[in-house]
């Protein structure tokens, strides 16, 4: 792990600070939402919007890369996102929660970029070192579940208005994501032979590898995104939890979400990456039934933790799976549709979240994704034998 290159490491470290941002809307973006909505049904709407914005940015920002490189895009999006926070402040203090909402839907676009770290991770080393070299990259959420949510307590009575002094310090994380972008420098292209040929998107689309492993990423961030959305809202304003508990699961869940990646080229080793994914629609399968057979501070940490385990072993195995559907050729092609697709389904799980807890209760919530995953679980078992 030690031998990957310097750029590895700055990616890793870029993403905790990008990452920060998404852990510390989806902590307080549902409770400032309460505050400024008309409806607490409409209070996780802002955690909604950036993942609506995030779908909506994913080609955008990919073409832009492909025009100008990956680390030009990744600058900018740093000074865009610092501006953004401004904005988010300016919202909060006037009591808007309709630009507050529009703030969070334009922070999409940093969410899009932040996906890229991973694809910019493999491209910098050779093709035995990609599951390591994601697996690295993903680690930084390990620190983002921790800045994330220490910023936003921490500045939250620095101001007259709540979470003002929040806000404030997560523009500083992105300052100092700039300073470190400055250091990263595009890798040679570790492509041996290439095919020059460009194949028509239908084709590439109806390869099983790009089936199930588009089918992954998408079913482990619905659910989790579904699951993770609804979480502060059930915990905190539903079920009376303090924001100190609120924060300890969720602070858990990302740890879960990353923390294997320190082992993930193991179990690739040992299990492949079907039968890991086949594992991470099992323990989510365990996330959705604990929550829905209790809902105390140890079945909600239980069940967060399971959910983040599940997930990083889909995304993962999906990130992972996904070269093997594309030549270096139609690389960007391939990767805007794969994750236009992840965050557009993500966006109405996200969006729907919110709705779905306060109308339909947390247990029905729950039960609620079982058909998806019963499906994904399927799919696997047909690729492990298929795939010969």
């Amino acid at each position: 792990m030690l031998q990957l290159p310097k750029n590895v490491w700055i990616l890793a470290i870029s993403l905790a600070l990008f990452m920060s941002l998404s852990v510390f809307m989806l902590f307080v973006g549902g409770i400032v939402g309460n505050t400024l909505a008309t409806s607490k049904s409409l209070s996780t709407l802002p955690v909604a919007t950036i993942v609506v914005g995030t779908a909506l940015s994913i080609i955008p920002v990919i073409r832009l890369m492909s025009m100008f490189g990956r680390k030009k895009v990744f600058l900018s999006v740093c000074l865009y996102s610092i501006a953004l926070i401004g904005l988010s402040i300016y919202s909060i203090l006037i009591e808007s929660f309709i630009l507050f909402c529009f703030s969070s839907f334009c922070l999409g676009a940093n969410v899009a970029t932040m996906n890229q770290f991973r694809f910019a991770a493999i491209e910098s080393v050779n093709t035995n070192q990609r599951t390591t070299a994601t697996a690295v990259v993903l680690l930084g959420g390990l620190l983002a579940a921790y800045l994330g949510t220490e910023i936003a307590t921490l500045g939250r009575d620095w101001f007259e208005v709540d979470f003002i002094g929040s806000f404030v310090l997560l523009a500083l994380l992105f300052v100092a994501a700039f300073v470190l972008l400055c250091f990263f420098q595009p890798a040679e292209k570790f492509h041996e032979q290439v095919d020059k040929s460009k194949r028509p998107l239908i084709e590439i689309i109806k390869q099983g590898s790009f089936v199930v492993a588009v089918g992954a990423a998408t079913t482990g961030y619905v659910v989790m995104s579904f699951v993770m959305t609804a979480t502060p809202v059930s915990m905190h304003l539903m079920d009376g939890f303090s924001l100190e508990n609120t924060k300890f699961v969720l602070q858990s869940h990302v740890i879960a979400m990353f923390l294997p990646s320190l082992f993930t080229a193991m179990i690739v080793k040992y299990l492949g990456l079907s039968r890991m994914m086949i594992l991470g629609v099992i323990l989510l399968l365990i996330s959705v039934t604990i929550a829905y057979l209790d809902n105390s501070l140890n079945s909600y940490w239980w069940s967060l933790i399971l959910l983040g385990l599940g997930w990083n072993f889909l995304f993962i195995g999906g990130t992972n799976l996904l070269p093997r559907s594309y030549n270096e050729n139609e690389k960007f092609k391939v990767q805007s549709i794969n994750d236009f697709v992840i965050f557009g389904f993500q966006a109405f799980a996200a969006l729907s979240a919110g709705w779905f807890v306060f109308n339909y209760s947390w247990e029905i919530t729950m039960l609620s994704v079982i058909p998806l995953l019963v499906f994904q679980l399927l799919l696997l078992l047909w690729w492990i034998k298929h795939d010969k």
